[in-house]
């Protein structure tokens, strides 16, 4: 297997490129590279290559397609991530996600639904084959 995915990308020393903070709201479509870290209100949909980062407090209702999402603050909707999705205490998360990688902290309020895949397609790409 020649081209299987590097699910190992390291996650501790993130170049936020781009944030929106507590007190923020923001409705729309979010486009980005590099890492974006959402502290504030979001409703819309969010796409980037590279990482989402949902902090504590945050309010997302949202579809989202990523490299990489962390959950951390209240999320509704759904989530596609090429690489990885972690959801860290004191997430609450409704809704659904498809991703190769899922880790869900003890703790986290999780209602919905998650499917692994190995091969998810690239963002903005369908890769769901029931």
């Amino acid at each position: 297997m020649a081209d299987q995915l590097n699910l190992k990308s390291p996650i501790t020393h993130f170049a936020v490129t781009g944030v929106l903070d507590r007190g923020c709201e923001f409705e729309g479509k979010l486009s980005f590279q590099g890492t974006v870290r959402i502290s504030g209100m979001f409703r819309g949909d969010i796409f980037t290559p590279d990482t989402l980062i949902i902090g504590e407090g945050a309010r997302i209702q949202a579809n989202v397609e990523a490299g990489t999402v962390i959950i951390s603050g209240e999320f509704s909707g759904s989530v596609r991530a090429r690489h990885r999705v972690e959801i860290h205490q004191p997430a609450i998360f409704k809704g659904d996600i498809l991703t190769p990688s899922l880790r869900v902290e003890e703790g986290v309020i999780f209602e919905g639904s998650s499917k692994m895949v190995t091969q998810p397609a690239a963002p903005g790409k369908s890769s769901i084959a029931n």
